[in-house]
């Protein structure tokens, strides 16, 4: 279990985490559904993964937190293969991660602030006045206030609720986050709230971070570098500024919604 940071402490930059993805495969069945990945992220750099329904972009990111075994190929984050390393060494690395899920996944028994610091205190009713501060603080860079903490998150709205979770994401001050599709189900303002918290949270704690998406606004306001999976494989990456001007038909064809 990791230790609850110092509250100051989380105004400091973290090296972020370095991962390469080589030759990654999966398969359910006669279905191929990663075919060779190859893949990188930098220390402290943001990348968005972008990519039809279907293409396999939620295999992908649960192989690397470990969710799924691949059939083949690796998976380094810093120096560590996460298809083979010992239980030891890969809770070490998920200690050291952040997720915030698609639909928040917030637990609905417990309060606000028990569910952002969940990750700390196993949900144990643990050093509570700590706890609820460090929520607070946590809240706060989220853009929700201290009234908050004590609702329940049937008590919230949608828009929220994706706060809470990703101040959750962010309460172990981690090295490495990821986000899956972080604006599903949100209306544009909310959504583009969503995408400029994440790029902030992202640049001061200064983790590396992996999103998965078909929202290009999202893509563009979060990304430092974009790439696209189709049909299993990695077929182009690059700066975000260079999204528009890619010279990939496929790319092009994405980004646009185009459907012919």
């Amino acid at each position: 279990m990791s230790p609850a940071p110092d509250p100051a402490a989380m105004e400091e930059r973290n090296p972020g985490a370095a991962i390469e993805i080589a030759g990654l495969r999966k398969s359910f069945g006669e279905k191929i559904v990663l075919n060779g990945v190859n893949l990188g992220v930098r220390p402290g750099e943001s990348l968005v993964i972008i990519g039809g329904s279907g293409t396999g972009k939620s295999v992908l990111l649960k192989c690397i937190l470990g969710l799924l075994q691949p059939d083949s190929g690796t998976i380094m984050i810093d120096g560590i293969d996460m298809t083979e390393a010992p239980g030891g060494d890969r809770a070490d690395v998920r200690r050291r991660t952040g997720m915030l899920f698609q639909g928040g996944a917030l637990f609905d028994s417990l309060n606000v602030w028990r569910n952002v610091t969940f990750a700390l205190t196993q949900g144990r009713a643990r050093k509570g006045r700590s706890m609820r501060s460090l929520a607070v603080e946590l809240l706060a860079k989220v853009g929700l206030d201290e009234s908050v903490a004590d609702l329940r998150p049937a008590e919230i709205s949608g828009g929220m609720q994706k706060r809470v979770a990703l101040a959750r994401a962010i309460a172990s001050r981690p090295d490495l986050v990821f986000f899956d599709e972080p604006t599903t189900g949100l209306d544009p303002i909310r959504a583009n709230t969503i995408n400029d918290l994440i790029r902030g949270l992202v640049t001061d704690l200064g983790c590396s971070a992996i999103t998965i998406t078909h929202d290009m606004e999202s893509a563009r306001r979060i990304a430092d570098r974009v790439a696209m999976l189709h049909e299993g494989r990695i077929i182009w990456q690059g700066p975000v500024e260079m999204l528009d001007d890619s010279g990939n038909a496929r790319v092009d064809k994405f980004i646009n919604g185009r459907t012919d």
